[in-house]
């Protein structure tokens, strides 16, 4: 059953987010992410934060799930917001912490192949 996963976290942890929006599109489902990584990129002002994130929590809205990126556990005060709301929505929350290493370990097997198509992509389930 294709669920559409919404992917929470901090925005430094950009890297962590590509990995997981491609293992969980790989397992056929639907991923909506972060537009920006403010963090990464730079916010200019305090009104573009409060766009974004009312932005995210419409996001959550549209979920199935939200995946935690938690790194080495960390959880913000803003994700631990994006969890209980979440919660409250009867939302699944599953995190990124529990499956790195098979989210690692397809990224390297991913790299590894060449002239890979997306039809290929469909047998790494």
């Amino acid at each position: 059953m294709i669920k559409v996963i919404t992917l929470c976290g901090s925005t430094k942890f950009k890297e962590q987010f590509e990995k997981a929006n491609a293992y969980h599109t790989l397992q056929g489902n639907i991923v909506i992410s972060l537009g920006f990584f403010e963090q990464s990129e730079g916010i200019e002002t305090q009104e573009q934060a409060e766009l974004l994130e009312e932005i995210h929590y419409k996001k959550i809205n549209m979920s199935d799930e939200i995946f935690v990126i938690d790194v080495n556990g960390y959880i913000g005060e803003s994700t631990k917001k994006e969890i209980e709301y979440a919660k409250q929505q009867g939302e699944l929350v599953s995190y990124y912490s529990e499956s790195d290493k098979v989210i690692n370990h397809l990224s390297t097997k991913l790299r590894q192949v060449k002239g890979i198509t997306h039809r290929s992509l469909l047998y790494f389930r």
